[in-house]
C-alpha cells in the first residue's frame, strides 16, 4: 500500500472507522462526536467530544511505540509540571484494524505559531522545570519499559551535518539567500564530531508541533510522546535556541540547574535540525504556515 512518500501511511482510518473501532470497544463513548485532529507520520489522531484523544498507528513501526507510551507515560505522573496527554483508554487491535489504539486525556490549548519573542520568553522557568523534573526520570525504569536507547545517535554530530548539508540542497529555492547564508555558516563553524553520551529519560521530539500554549502564550500543554526515549538531554534541550529568544536562555539554563558548553552545542544543532525536518514536510504539504514558523524557529536558533 505504501506510496512514494517516506510518510505515507500502511493504515489510513478515517472518522466513520474511528467512530466504529472506537466505540465497539468503549460503548460509553458511541454517542461523542469523533473529529480528526490530524495525523503525524506514525499516527492519525481523532478528537472524541472534549475529553479524549485517540491515537490510531498508521504503520507497523509505531505500534511498538503506541505500547511503550501506554505503559510508562501513566508512570512519569508524578514527575509532570506541565499538563500532557496521560493514558486512559487501551484499545486491542482486531480483524478490522490490526493495531493497538490508544486513548488519552484531551489537552486543550494552541499551537505556538507566530508568537511575539516577549511572550516566548515567559515560558522560559515553564519549560525549564518540566524538563529538569522529566530528566529526573529513573532511566532503568524507562528502559523496562521497552523505550528505546539513542536509536537516533544523537552524539554523532558528523552525520548530522552530512544530513543537514543534504536537506539544505534540497531545500535551496525555499529559503532565502539570507536564510541559506546563516545556516551554512552555522554548519562550517561546527567542528566538533561528537559529544560523550549522557542518558536521561527524553521526550525526543520537543518543538512547536508537539507544544501547547494558553491565551497568554504560555507553555500549557506538551504532547506526542511518540519518540520517547533514552539519550542526550540535548535533545529537548534544544527548545531553549528553537522557541526561546536569546536573551530567555540564560534563566531556562539556570533554572533547569546548568548545562555544559557541549550540551550547549548539540542542543542548538538539534535546534536547527529538527525545524528543517518540519520544514521540508511543510514544503512537501504546501503548508506555507508552518514552513514559516519552521523557518523563524531556525533563525531563533542560530542567534545569539
Amino acid at each position: 500500500m505504501g506510496g512514494t512518500n517516506v510518510w505515507d501511511a500502511e493504515w489510513e482510518v478515517n472518522e466513520e472507522q474511528a467512530r466504529t473501532l472506537i466505540g465497539r470497544q468503549f460503548p460509553q463513548l458511541s454517542s461523542k462526536q469523533v473529529k480528526r485532529l490530524g495525523w503525524g507520520w506514525d499516527n492519525t489522531v481523532f478528537l472524541i467530544g472534549d475529553e479524549y484523544v485517540f491515537r490510531f498507528p498508521r504503520r507497523t513501526i509505531a505500534v511498538g511505540s503506541i505500547r511503550m507510551e501506554g505503559k510508562l507515560l501513566p508512570q512519569l505522573e508524578a514527575y509532570m509540571t506541565i499538563p500532557y496527554p496521560k493514558p486512559l483508554l487501551y484499545g486491542e487491535a482486531s480483524d478490522e484494524y490490526p493495531a493497538p489504539f490508544l486513548g488519552y486525556a484531551y489537552v486543550p490549548g494552541d499551537f505556538p505559531i507566530g508568537l511575539t519573542e516577549e511572550r516566548r520568553a515567559l515560558s522560559a522557568e515553564t519549560l525549564a522545570k518540566f524538563l529538569r523534573r522529566l530528566h529526573e526520570f529513573p532511566v532503568q525504569a524507562a528502559l523496562k519499559c521497552g523505550v528505546q536507547q539513542d536509536h537516533r545517535n544523537l552524539t554523532d554530530i558528523a552525520s548530522r551535518k552530512v544530513k543537514l548539508k543534504g536537506f539544505l540542497s534540497k531545500l535551496v529555492e525555499h529559503l532565502s539567500s539570507e536564510e541559506s547564508g546563516v545556516i551554512e555558516a552555522y554548519i562550517s563553524r561546527l567542528q566538533k564530531d561528537r559529544v560523550e553520551a549522557v542518558n536521561a529519560l527524553l521526550h525526543g521530539d520537543l518543538h512547536f508541533k508537539n507544544m501547547l500554549v494558553n491565551e497568554n502564550g504560555i507553555v500549557s500543554g506538551i504532547i506526542d510522546w511518540g519518540d520517547l526515549s533514552v539519550g542526550h538531554p540535548a535533545c529537548d534541550l534544544s527548545v531553549a535556541y528553537s522557541f526561546l529568544p536569546p536573551y530567555a536562555r540564560g534563566v531556562f539554563f539556570e533554572t533547569y540547574g546548568g548545562a555544559d558548553e557541549e550540551t550547549k552545542l548539540l542542543a542548538r544543532l538539534i535546534a536547527v535540525y529538527i525545524p528543517i525536518l518540519i520544514l521540508m514536510q511543510a514544503v512537501d504539504d504546501g503548508n506555507e504556515a508552518i514552513a514559516a514558523e519552521a523557518k523563524s524557529n531556525i533563525m531563533r536558533a542560530l542567534s545569539d
